[in-house]
């Protein structure tokens, strides 16, 4: 079953603008917000990519960003709920490579990036205990932070 994921629309814009100003290479950053009441995405904190190499078609994050994301959101009273990342000049859509390194629980939102400008955002979540991705239905709307 599909779950949905709604993502306030400062949010969708902050993440747009990371992979424009990123590209040619990858973006990468951790999203927070509620999963009370829905998966709701209220904060977005971006990351360095850490990938030695061709920051072109991949990222990563070390150990030290995701220990101090955990800490971010004990100490906001947020859940940590995934991680975003651009496809520069590429279609928003979770590769091989992106299944391979995802974890369970996260919601992996893919903003696409083509010749510099954002065009497309989609997210992704592992179904339960199976190592396929499914879509999540993304919608771009005001959140209360309340």
């Amino acid at each position: 079953m599909a779950t949905t994921i709604h993502i306030d629309p400062s949010i969708k814009a902050f993440i747009d603008k990371h992979g424009e100003e990123t590209f040619p290479y990858e973006c990468c950053g951790f999203l927070y917000g509620s999963d009370a009441n829905g998966r709701n995405i209220t904060v977005a904190k971006r990351v360095t990519n850490s990938k030695y190499g061709d920051q072109r078609r991949r990222f990563e994050i070390t150990p030290q960003d995701y220990l101090e994301a955990e800490r971010y959101a004990a100490m906001n009273d947020l859940d940590l709920l995934g991680i975003y990342h651009s496809h520069p000049n590429h279609p928003a859509i979770a590769s091989v490579h992106d299944l391979a390194k995802a974890m369970p629980f996260f919601s992996y939102v893919i903003v696409s990036i083509m010749e510099g400008k954002a065009v497309d955002l989609k997210s992704w979540k592992l179904k339960d205990e199976e190592r396929v991705f499914e879509e999540e239905t993304v919608l771009i709307s005001q959140l209360s932070t309340i």
